[in-house]
C-alpha cells in the first residue's frame, strides 16, 4: 500500500527531513541537489512529493497525497476541508501579523491592506469591525506601505528584521504559525495503520 507524503519546499523541507529520518523515512537521493519533484525513499511503500507550500493542502485534500507538511498560515488561508491535522511539528515557527510604517498611527475608517493571505486578512479585519480593501501581492510585501499602495500589510514575521530594514513595524498578531502534519480524511480510513504509524513516528521525533 503506497503512502505519498507532500512536503513544502524551502525552510520547512529542511526542518522536516531530519524528523522523517528519526521516524525511519529517508529519501534515497539528495532532494536539495535534484530538480525532481517526486522521490523514492528507503521504504518501498513511501514516496515524497516536493511542492510549493500553497499547493500542499490541495494535493492532500484531493487525495493526490495521503499526508502533507504545511505551515499553519497556509492551512488557515486554504481552509481545512477534507483534512485532519493530527500533529504540530513545532518547526518553522513564526507569527502572522499586521504591519505598517513606523510611528504612523493606523488610519480610522476604511484602509487598504496588501497581502497574499486574502482569506485570513478578510476574516481578521471583519472580526475587528474594520472595513478594508484587500490587494493581493505575492512578494515584497514591505514595499506596499512605503510606495503608498497600502496602509498596512498582513505577512509572516520571523525576526522582524525585514520589517525594520524597510521602515515598518509589526502591529497585531493574527496567529502563531508552525508546521503541521495534515492527512487526507479518506486516506486515514483506507490506509489507517500505515498512516498512523508514520504520524506516531513523527510524534516521537518531535519529542
Amino acid at each position: 500500500m503506497q503512502i505519498t507524503i507532500a512536503l513544502t519546499k524551502g525552510r520547512i523541507l529542511k526542518e522536516t527531513l531530519p524528523l522523517l529520518a528519526v521516524a525511519g523515512i529517508e529519501p534515497v537521493e539528495d532532494i536539495s541537489a535534484s530538480r525532481k519533484l517526486l522521490f523514492d525513499t528507503n521504504r518501498s511503500d513511501v514516496r515524497l512529493l516536493v511542492l510549493r507550500g500553497s499547493d500542499v493542502p490541495t494535493y492532500v485534500q484531493f487525495g493526490a497525497a495521503d499526508l502533507g507538511v504545511a505551515g499553519k498560515d497556509t492551512l488557515l488561508e486554504h481552509g481545512g476541508d477534507g483534512l485532519y491535522e493530527p500533529l504540530d511539528l513545532g518547526i518553522a515557527a513564526c507569527r502572522l501579523m499586521t504591519a505598517g510604517i513606523v510611528g504612523v498611527t493606523p488610519k480610522e475608517g476604511r484602509i487598504r491592506v496588501a497581502t497574499k493571505y486574502i482569506n485570513i486578512a478578510r476574516r481578521f479585519y471583519a472580526e475587528q469591525g474594520r472595513q478594508v480593501d484587500l490587494i493581493k501581492l505575492y512578494g515584497a510585501m514591505e514595499l506596499a506601505p512605503i510606495m503608498a499602495l497600502a496602509d498596512e500589510i498582513v505577512d509572516i514575521v520571523d525576526t522582524g528584521n525585514t520589517l525594520k530594514a524597510n521602515g515598518l513595524e509589526a502591529r497585531d498578531v493574527i496567529a502563531d504559525v508552525s508546521s503541521r502534519i495534515i492527512v487526507n480524511k479518506a486516506a486515514m480510513k483506507m490506509k489507517h495503520q500505515p498512516i498512523q504509524q508514520i504520524v506516531e513516528g513523527l510524534r516521537k521525533a518531535v519529542g
